[in-house]
């Protein structure tokens, strides 16, 4: 398939494209390094880390038998109106309240997940922050009041707390090997669209088999553009001129 224009149609040799960044190659290998370098400089000096806790909670019901199949429906049903529970406006407003937090209800919210392991009656609420204490922290207080809650309002057993948040010895994220993949993608990306765009819009000819390949006509013969009988005129002047001198 070759670079032809016809009715604004551009068709691409990709043989030949290929052979481009190939002539190109370091450029393209610079390129990845930097934007390797770049991504990973960023994650590590300006991406702030986030550390998560989690906390486990088991949903009850008030039946005295925890086999029978109402109560397993009961219970499933709970755990799902629990996730609703755990992140409405006056539990999140009230854990702001108790660890005086710097923070809105949409910006607590976006921090917090809860999720429900399938088939089980076990609630997962993890908390992201950037200081892994006081990931725990919230995340324990979430827990509570939440249980708490869920009590009151559902006038059913509050969810006993299985297990309470750990602190984080590893931030979750940023992940700097990721993103160093994708700085070194973006960079080859770049580059190579570069090459690309230029060999695209490049309409010169350069060789006659250019000639024959754009234009549809055969070469007769060449005509060198080095001017050697200028340079040999000019040595000789040179040579005349110490001899005469």
């Amino acid at each position: 398939m070759e670079r032809r224009r016809n009715d604004n149609v551009i068709e691409i040799d990709l043989v030949e494209l290929f052979f481009v960044l190939l002539r190109h190659i370091w450029l393209i290998i610079a390129s990845v390094v930097t934007g390797a370098a770049v991504a990973f400089v960023v994650t590590v000096t300006l991406i702030t880390p986030m550390y998560s806790s989690s906390v486990m909670l088991y949903v009850l019901s008030r039946t005295t038998s925890i086999t029978s199949l109402v109560d397993l429906q009961t219970g499933s049903q709970l755990t799902q109106d629990y996730k609703v529970f755990i992140t409405s406006r006056p539990v999140v407003e009230k854990v702001i309240s108790d660890l005086d937090l710097d923070m809105g209800y949409k910006e607590f919210v976006d921090n917090v997940t809860v999720e429900n392991e399938t088939n089980t009656r076990i609630l997962n609420v993890t908390v992201k922050n950037h200081d892994p204490q006081m990931a725990k922290v919230i995340a324990d207080d979430l827990a509570d009041v939440s249980s708490v809650r869920m009590a009151e309002v559902m006038e059913t057993d509050a969810p006993n707390i299985v297990d309470y948040g750990h602190v984080a010895e590893k931030p979750i994220s940023p992940n700097r090997m990721i993103n160093t993949v994708i700085g070194a993608l973006a960079g080859f990306a770049l580059m190579a669209g570069i090459l690309t765009l230029r060999y695209v819009t490049d309409d010169s000819i350069k060789t006659s088999e250019d000639i024959e390949k754009y234009l549809g006509i055969n070469t007769i013969g060449m005509i060198p553009l080095e001017d050697d009988g200028n340079e040999g005129l000019k040595k000789k002047k040179k040579r005349k001129r110490k001899k005469t001198a």
